[in-house]
This record gives C-alpha cells, sequence and structure tokens, in this order.
C-alpha cells in the first residue's frame, strides 16, 4: 500500500491484527517475496521514461514518480492532496479540478488536458488518461494517471486553427466577387497567408524566469483577456513581436487571424494601401480591388510593428480606426467596420517625437492605453543560461548534432556580455556556434562579441569616452545641416547613411536634443 510520503506500506503493518503473530515461516517468506516485488515495482516505476501518479479513491494525491518529481521542481509534500494543482496553469486549473472530481464521484475513467509548469517556470500541455483499480471482487483500490506531453501536438493544432481560420475568410469574400478576381486575389493572399502559418508554428515560447520578465509576463496575463490597445516598447532584438503574440494568444481573439505589419517595411506612399486596402483604379497600378491588412485580421488581431515611422496622413487614418473602429479603402466612398485589436510596437521615444512634431499627439494617447516595456537582455542577464540552453537545443536538433554541455569559460563570456542586439543577437552567435561546433561541449569565438574589448576599455573611462564624444559631434553636425530633421532624403540619417531606427537610438543614447536644431 502506497502512503501519503510517498513510501510503500510494510506488509505487516497492512495486514489485520492478530494475524502477524500467527504466522508460519511459509508466510514470513511469502512477506519477504511481496516486500521484495513491491521495492522492485516502486524502483521500475520511478525510473521509466514517463510521469506516474496515484491517489486515494476520495481524490487526493498520495504518489509520484521521480520523473515527475523533477519535472515539477516542488518539494514532493505540496503537491499532496489538492496540492497538485498549484503546477497548472490557472487558465486550466478550474476545468482540470472539476474533471477530476466528476472522476472521483463517477469512478468514470474520464480524460482532459491541461498546462503543467516545468521547475523553469514553462508551460507545456499534458494529456491525463486515469484509471480506477478494483480488487477482486469489486472494491475501488486507488486511482492510477500518467502524464503524456503533448506540446508539439498543440502547436500543430494551433497552426491548423490559424489556417483553417484564414481559409474560411477567403471562401467567404469569394462569394462576393467574380471567380476571375478570387483567383488572383487569393494567388496573392496565399503568400501572406502562408507567412502567418509558418510564423504560428515557429512560435518560440518566452525563455526566462528574471525578475523583470517575470513582471513582462504578468502584465501581459493581465492585459490579455481585455480587448484594450497596446503598445509595446524596447530596444531592437528583445522580441516585441513575441510579446505581441502571446497577448494575443492569451485573448478571445486567439482563435482568430493574427496579422502583422512592419511598418517600416513599407515604401511610405503605399503604406495606407497595405494597411486599409485600395479600390480598383484608385491609382496608377491598382487593376483591381486589394483588400487590407486590418480586413483580413477581422475578429483578430493585427501587430504594427515600428508603428512610429508612419506618415502624418496614415496616422490620421490609424487614428480615426481607433477612435471610430472604421476605415476606407484608398480610393473608395464607403465605411468598411474594423473588429481588430490593436497592438503597435516601437524602439523609438514616441513622446520625444511627438515634441518634435514628427508623430500625433492624439494618436500616441490612443496607442499607449496599455504599455508594456520589453527589458533588454543586459537587464535580464539571469535568463541568459536558460536562453543558451534553448537555443543550443534547438539548432542542434536541426543540425543533427549532440551537444552535452557548455564551456564553462564561455557561459562566462555570455553572461558578461551586454548584448547590444539582445535576444536576437544572441540566438545568431548561438546557431553559428552550434553550426561549427564538432564536439559535444558548446563553445564560441571571443571575437564574435566585437564590442567587448571597449567595454573592458571603458573601465579606464578614456576610449569610449573619446569614442562617444566623436560620434556625438558627427551627429549634431548631421542634424545641423538637415535643421533637425531625422528622415527623408535630406535628414540626418541618410547624410550619415544609417537606418532611421539606429540614429535614434544613438540620439536617445548619446542624450543629443535634436530640437535645437530646428530653427
Amino acid at each position: 500500500m502506497i502512503l501519503p510520503n510517498g513510501r510503500l506500506m510494510p506488509f505487516e503493518q497492512a495486514a489485520p491484527t492478530g494475524q502477524i503473530a500467527s504466522v508460519s515461516d511459509r508466510g514470513l517468506r511469502a512477506e519477504d517475496t511481496v516486500r521484495e516485488s513491491q521495492r522492485e515495482l516502486r524502483l521500475i516505476v520511478d525510473n521509466i521514461p514517463g510521469f506516474v501518479w496515484c491517489a486515494s479513491t476520495d481524490g487526493q494525491l498520495i504518489y509520484i514518480n521521480n520523473r515527475l518529481s523533477e519535472y515539477v521542481g516542488a518539494p514532493v509534500e505540496s503537491l499532496w492532496g489538492q496540492g497538485w494543482l498549484t503546477s497548472i496553469h490557472p487558465h486550466d486549473r478550474t476545468a482540470a479540478r472539476d474533471t477530476w472530481m466528476r472522476c472521483v464521484a463517477t469512478g468514470a475513467p474520464l480524460e482532459n488536458q491541461y498546462r503543467l509548469r516545468r521547475a523553469d517556470g514553462v508551460y507545456r500541455w499534458f494529456y491525463v488518461p486515469r484509471h480506477l483499480g478494483h480488487t477482486s471482487d469489486g472494491q475501488p483500490t486507488l486511482w492510477y494517471g500518467l502524464l503524456v506531453d503533448i506540446e508539439e501536438r498543440k502547436r500543430a493544432e494551433q497552426a491548423l486553427a490559424v489556417q483553417n481560420s484564414r481559409l474560411q475568410l477567403l471562401l467567404n469574400l469569394t462569394n462576393r466577387i467574380t471567380r476571375k478576381q478570387s483567383e488572383e486575389r487569393l494567388q496573392r493572399e496565399n503568400v501572406a497567408l502562408r507567412e502567418e502559418i509558418d510564423k504560428a508554428s515557429m512560435f518560440e515560447e518566452i525563455v526566462g524566469t528574471s525578475p523583470a520578465l517575470k513582471a513582462v509576463l504578468s502584465r501581459i496575463s493581465k492585459v490579455a483577456p481585455i480587448d484594450s490597445t497596446v503598445l509595446i516598447t524596447g530596444e531592437t532584438g528583445t522580441g516585441k513581436e513575441l510579446v505581441a503574440r502571446a497577448v494575443h494568444r492569451r485573448s478571445i481573439r486567439a482563435s482568430r487571424p493574427f496579422v502583422s505589419v512592419n511598418c517600416a517595411a513599407i515604401p511610405r506612399d503605399l503604406v495606407a494601401s497595405e494597411l486599409f486596402g485600395h479600390e480598383k483604379g484608385a491609382f496608377t497600378g491598382a487593376t483591381q480591388q486589394h483588400l487590407g491588412r486590418f480586413e483580413l485580421a477581422s475578429g483578430g488581431t493585427i501587430f504594427l510593428d515600428e508603428v512610429g515611422e508612419l506618415l502624418p496622413p496614415t496616422q490620421i487614418a490609424l487614428l480615426r480606426v481607433l477612435q471610430e473602429r472604421e476605415f476606407e479603402r484608398v480610393g473608395g466612398t464607403g465605411s468598411i467596420r474594423a473588429d481588430v485589436r490593436v497592438i503597435a510596437a516601437t524602439n523609438r521615444d514616441l513622446q520625444a517625437a511627438v515634441r518634435s512634431g514628427t508623430f500625433r499627439s492624439d494618436l500616441f494617447y490612443r496607442l499607449h492605453v496599455f504599455p508594456l516595456e520589453v527589458p533588454p537582455l543586459r537587464e535580464r542577464k539571469e535568463d541568459i543560461a536558460l536562453l543558451v540552453d534553448y537555443f543550443i537545443d534547438r539548432y542542434a536538433r536541426k543540425a543533427g548534432k549532440h551537444i552535452t554541455s557548455v564551456n564553462k569559460k564561455t557561459l562566462r563570456l555570455l553572461q558578461s556580455y551586454t548584448w547590444p542586439g539582445n535576444v536576437r543577437e544572441l540566438q545568431n552567435v548561438i546557431e553559428r556556434s552550434v553550426i561549427l561546433c564538432d564536439t559535444e561541449t558548446f563553445s564560441i569565438d571571443e571575437s564574435w562579441l566585437p564590442h567587448q574589448p571597449l567595454l573592458m576599455e571603458a573601465k579606464s573611462g578614456t576610449v569610449v569616452n573619446r569614442l562617444r564624444l566623436q560620434e556625438k559631434r558627427v551627429i549634431e553636425a548631421a542634424l545641423k545641416e538637415s535643421r533637425g530633421r531625422v528622415f527623408g532624403l535630406s535628414g540626418a540619417a541618410a547624410r550619415l547613411g544609417i537606418a532611421r531606427s539606429t540614429l535614434e537610438s544613438k540620439i536617445r543614447s548619446l542624450k543629443i536634443d535634436k530640437n535645437r536644431f530646428k530653427s
């Protein structure tokens, strides 16, 4: 018999009082055989490559095997009784408890699925079958169950749901246009559909347990179920789109499309057409009607990355969507209802852009309903070791390599580096290193972290200060020539030959007041 502390009750304690004294030598040998069988069974159960648990007939957990205990990473005693519910995702906890209570009440072997927290804080989906054991005369004894990891299946189901949702939208639209127009439009939209499915199937879990990241995840869980506009800020490479997808996946719109638009990657004179669509003949080259991203995202979420790059006319159109929940196609006359949740992101200082007049203040306050700032990797260094393990596992499996450990010097180097490119830079370094790795021990080339020598010399306060001062002078000279204008053909970014977002970041880090050059 299994006790609540997970130990096996000795045979003599389980036997009725008075029987032990009368047991013959043969009976004692039988007891020894039974106890040895129990120990062997316990050893087998503790070491099988699966998660096994056992509960009493009234539904109280009394045993888990070693594999499950190590996975959860919680004290075994904290899981007894109903304590196991604390390791289940908060959104799944009520359904898991209700299903279990129905099993206990009816004795029926019901099955369910829920997300279980791993020792590092990551949740994964599990399928949970259970069965009630009986004695030879039909009396119930104990509940037995397994936990089967179905995370990959769930991801595939989600990708399929996205595909089916988009296909259904396309099928509905075909009823409003001619067959020829439908075929031409399907060819265009199929590209966006494939991109969306690829992104859904390649969705990366947000990895980390640092306080800074936990604070962001807490805010995500609070705002996700509410249909509020979210503005995500943070440096490049911090994973702003990943945060946006996390908000969508935990919202009431999770089964509907998630459409991502990089506002900086679209030619500025085509942004309005791409966002809101256009009618046939709206401009030269508009040979047929085109559906915009807001229509494709109907019922779901639209993610506007680099929203600070929008031109004033497009800012006005976006403001109307946020205020009136409607828009017009380019060249159109009728209003279209917008049933879309808007999530925007930027690595620019929008408040500074408002002060300089390049971004509308009313649009800023409409977007700034619920701000989410993603911390840079240098502020969550506790997560670097977890991220390294995660990316090594991912790329080693892709490359067919077996990497079992990380060189200690390499890990110290990775943890001491400031990562100006954040998680994206770390990911690229790991992928490159895995490709070149020929042993089971992971290591990197120190020369791949080019800023490290400068950072080491910064302690003396000479080299870096001179370089920053020189860089500041060059940028101020370009701003003076462009009269404080950053972007455009005559802007400072074009004069310096660097991206607008890069120049904006340098202006902020060097504390340059670009407004004083406008007069």
